[in-house]
């Protein structure tokens, strides 16, 4: 554990706040409360009731799904991910597929000998996969509160006590074993919890508008570098195009007005042209910070996507990056509420994602650095690992691998196989099926060389357990956690040593 003690946000009279020394009672318990019902909060939300925890799921704005949204790329890896919970297909019927990314001007990376089901990015809103989330949440029995404002938050021994107001500015307290901050770069949790969120702002006054073209793009995504000036389109799919743009030389607050001549200009010094952009339904300014908080976990309260770590929007990783966190924290959390994991489980979070969300603000300050390269000695930088890239395969499939997501891997014990922690690609299993769909329900799956009774037995195992036979001629067994990374591996295994780690994993 990173701590045991949160506190809150206003002054605590208790000196002590692992103490509860208040005569009033505590109010009655759930197993988890997320604060922020964003793309990271909805999926986690949705995955531990669908793992049978009740959940609530706490949001100061009313509910609705915002078309104001920056993020608009889905990689492979998150795609796997919803695919593992029957989302993938519904988000691939309204985005579209890009099979191909250019960088830089010169770099042009193929993206179809990736080694996944879904081998290219999908450009889609960012509220197209709000809705296939939040219908899922609430399928599944999330209790949703809309103007419910965390604010405070203290925790003991036993759980975390939190303090809302409601839609009528009613105050109320709840209580939870673990809370989980998904409230994004302002996080009310990590304020509470006393985290800082060290680290700087990178570009300021960017500007983002919503309009028609009078000129279609000749490509899907749109984007560019030329001088002082840097500009980004993608479509909506709705016949609005999303704009992203900054300059250099303008640094104004973001409360500085905008209008849409600004916006042409920006993108004709980038682009070159304009596209004839005409009726903006929307316009606003923004600032791009790499922060990240030291710890994703203190005591019972979690941090996941944008409350954890931002960055610059380069690569398309924020949304990606948040849905991942969920989907590592969620069947951790919900093997511990169910009592089917020890507590220590939930540590692991920390030391997987952690890791992760630092590349992620490196590789994309990286791109943006060098994208936006002005004096002599970056441009020569920057031609020089484009032609690096261009050239060496293995350092391209690297890189395009941090972008997407399939490159990472988790810490694994020592003397561990060689696959533990590893991500596993979708693949055809003995009866026909997919790994991915036999992930679905936050199931462990056990895929073995040859047909195997043993490993299904002990109380409820079986509700949380696939067994599954390689459909290839293959000898490794492999024990595949909820989120699709490598449990544990062994090649040619007994039956003991089989079920010795599914009652270590499983439970």
């Amino acid at each position: 554990m990173n701590g045991t003690t949160g506190t809150t946000r206003n002054p605590n009279p208790n000196p002590n706040p692992n103490l509860n020394l208040s005569p009033r009672p505590l109010p009655r318990p759930r197993p988890v409360i997320v604060v922020g019902s964003g793309p990271t909060g909805l999926l986690l939300a949705g995955d531990l009731a669908t793992a049978g925890v009740p959940v609530t799921l706490l949001e100061r704005r009313p509910h609705k799904i915002s078309n104001l949204s920056r993020a608009f790329v889905l990689h492979a890896r998150t795609l796997e991910q919803l695919d593992a919970r029957g989302l993938a297909d519904d988000l691939e019927a309204v985005g579209q597929p890009l099979d191909r990314l250019r960088l830089f001007g010169r770099l042009t990376i193929d993206l179809d000998p990736l080694p996944s089901r879904f081998n290219h990015l999908l450009v889609l809103p960012q509220y197209e996969v709000e809705k296939v989330l939040e219908r899922r949440a609430v399928e599944a029995g999330v209790d949703f509160r809309h103007e419910t404002e965390l604010t405070g938050l203290v925790q003991d021994a036993d759980g975390v006590t939190v303090e809302v107001r409601g839609p009528g500015g009613e105050a109320e307290s709840l209580r939870a074993a673990y809370v989980v901050g998904t409230d994004g770069m302002r996080s009310a949790v990590r304020d509470a919890i006393g985290l800082p969120f060290p680290g700087r702002s990178v570009i300021r006054s960017v500007v983002l508008a919503d309009v028609l073209l009078a000129e279609k793009p000749d490509t899907l995504l749109t984007v560019n570098a030329a001088g002082d000036a840097f500009a980004f389109i993608a479509p909506f799919g709705d016949g609005y195009y999303r704009v992203i743009g900054w300059h250099r030389r303008r640094n104004v607050a973001d409360s500085e007005p905008l209008d849409l001549d600004e916006v042409k200009e920006i993108t004709r010094l980038a682009l070159g042209r304009d596209f004839g952009m005409h009726d903006a339904r929307w316009m606003s300014r923004f600032h791009s910070d790499e922060r990240q908080a030291p710890a994703y976990r203190v005591g019972r309260v979690f941090l996941a996507g944008d409350a954890a770590h931002v960055h610059t929007p380069a690569g398309g990783q924020g949304m990606n990056t948040g849905l991942q966190d969920a989907a590592n924290l969620g069947w951790k959390l919900a093997a511990v509420v169910n009592h089917h994991a020890d507590p220590a489980l939930l540590d692991t979070y920390q030391a997987e994602r952690h890791p992760v969300g630092r590349s992620v603000l490196r590789s994309s300050g990286g791109i943006v650095r060098l994208a936006m390269a002005k004096r002599p000695w970056t441009l020569a930088l920057r031609a020089a690992l484009t032609a690096f890239l261009g050239a060496v395969a293995p350092a391209r499939r690297k890189a395009v691998g941090q972008i997407t997501g399939i490159g990472y891997r988790y810490p694994a014990p020592r003397g561990s196989h060689r696959l533990t922690g590893t991500r596993v690609p979708d693949t055809a299993l003995a009866d026909g099926g997919r790994l991915y769909e036999a992930l679905r329900g936050g199931r462990f799956v056990l895929i073995t060389p040859e047909a195997s009774e043993g490993g299904q037995g002990g109380p409820g195992r079986a509700e949380r357990l696939t067994v599954a036979r390689w459909a290839s001629d293959r000898r490794t067994a492999l024990l595949v956690r909820p989120d699709g990374y490598v449990a544990w591996a062994a090649d040619a295994p007994d039956p003991a040593a089989v079920e010795a780690a599914l009652a270590a994993h499983v439970g």
